[in-house]
């Protein structure tokens, strides 16, 4: 425990500052993933129907968990737990702090409710606000920067939050809609699919990462030079209309076009059509956080593995993009710009507002949708970068052992909160996984 003492500096008027930018950030985080739950039922929130999404609840609570251990826990040292069980319900894989409870049967755990779940986060928030109010600046120059790294914690625990209740409901036979619909759109065609070139070189990949520097999760550095082949990339993600002519040309049924594992996968799960999609009397619906709907053709594809992608690649005599070719070509894009979930932002409700993919053209020689819209498979395996060192102490745990057997997905999705990605985030997943909304943008050498 860090106990403050009166042998400490207190903060000054700056830190002050930083203190009050941070905590009304921190409160907007948290308020925040309370809104977008709000129109769920109690029953929707407590179900896990496979070991890669978790319920609602526990999101809820493994984010409360994630600030009373690193933040009260250690440097409170008059806070008393909520409760003793639930540093072993909802730790998530943080082997350094204790056990945690089996993944997979997350969705068994009827208690704590629902209720008490909110009761814990009140509870919580109230403690971190007089905690961080009251520190000293040794404790504060910590914990500031561990503060942080939860509210992002959140803001990524927001976006499984969307994509978990879509898997969790999808298994319904009446297609039930989270949430209610968006507001009404036109549909954009698509931009012809050209190819913008670039001629290679050394470039600059990933971030400083340290103590002065703007928030950056510890895999997307150190900053090192990369040296790149000539290439191509896409101007946009590939279409649901695009998508479609791989599964009408027999593409799930030619394993020439699918890597040994991914044959496998396709053969043991029996995939025929990327994930959401019916077929009904001939016609392509897609379940949505709005219900069932038909297939809209423009939109970029999405819930398709590394595996599919990397087909579909195949079938266009085309290869996906290397990480960091796709870091290069996004260079010169903001990428707050683009399509993402954006529940503070509602004039109204501020609830769930229909994060749903959409395909803008593309002006001449750029990209379209960089950010935003789908997460878009890389080729690109989940290594470390030259000289790249773990943080110490638990935390360490958040990114550095997850290196292997998993791809680099770029660009956030419609389900990634507003503000939460940059040019060098790095989102990974096994070559397997279907229930993001992951879509794919097309490459090839010169």
């Amino acid at each position: 425990m860090n106990q403050p003492t009166h042998s400490s500096l207190p903060v000054d008027a700056q830190m002050l500052r930083d203190k009050d930018a941070l905590l009304a950030n921190y409160h907007k985080t948290r308020d925040i993933s309370v809104r977008m739950t709000a129109d769920l039922e109690v029953e929707d929130q407590v179900i896990q129907t496979c070991e890669d999404v978790s319920p609602t609840k526990w999101h809820l609570a493994h984010t409360t968990w994630f600030f009373e251990t690193f933040i009260l826990l250690q440097f409170d040292q008059s806070y008393t737990p909520f409760n003793d069980q639930f540093e072993y319900l909802f730790n998530s894989y943080y082997n350094a702090v204790g056990p945690q409870f089996y993944r997979p049967e997350r969705g068994f755990l009827s208690r704590p409710t629902v209720t008490e779940v909110h009761c814990y986060r009140r509870h919580v928030d109230e403690h971190v606000e007089r905690c961080i109010r009251q520190m000293y600046e040794a404790d504060w120059l910590k914990a500031a920067a561990i503060l942080e790294t939860g509210i992002h914690h959140e803001q990524q625990h927001q976006e499984l939050i969307l994509t978990d209740i879509k898997e969790v409901l999808s298994h319904h036979p009446m297609h039930p809609a989270p949430f209610a619909g968006p507001p009404k759109r036109e549909v954009q065609d698509a931009s012809d699919l050209d190819w913008l070139s670039f001629e290679g070189g050394l470039t600059s990949i990933g971030r400083h990462i340290g103590e002065g520097e703007p928030f950056a999760y510890d895999n997307e550095g150190p900053l090192h030079q990369h040296m790149l082949t000539p290439f191509e990339i896409a101007c946009r993600p590939i279409t649901n209309g695009e998508f479609l002519g791989f599964v009408a040309d027999g593409g799930y049924d030619s394993p020439l076009l699918w890597l040994s594992d991914g044959w496998a996968a396709r053969q043991n799960h029996a995939w025929t059509h990327p994930h959401h999609w019916h077929c009904q009397d001939g016609e392509w619906f897609q379940y949505t956080l709005h219900g069932l709907k038909p297939l809209v053709k423009e939109e970029p594809v999405c819930h398709i593995s590394y595996f599919e992608a990397n087909a579909y690649a195949n079938w266009c005599n085309a290869r996906l993009p290397t990480e960091f070719e796709w870091e290069h070509a996004s260079r010169g894009y903001a990428s707050h710009d683009g399509n993402f979930f954006d529940c503070s932002k509602d004039p109204h409700t501020g609830k769930v507002r229909g994060p749903s993919p959409t395909v803008s053209a593309a002006a001449p020689q750029s990209l379209a949708d960089p950010f935003g819209s789908v997460w878009e498979w890389t080729q690109s395996q989940y290594a470390p970068y030259p000289s790249y060192v773990a943080a110490q102490g638990a935390l360490g745990e958040y990114n550095g052992k997850f290196m292997c057997n998993q791809f680099v997905l770029r660009g956030g999705s419609c389900a990634t909160p507003y503000g939460h990605v940059r040019h060098t985030y790095r989102n990974f997943f096994p070559p397997n996984a279907r229930w993001q909304f992951s879509g794919l943008r097309l490459a090839r050498y010169v």
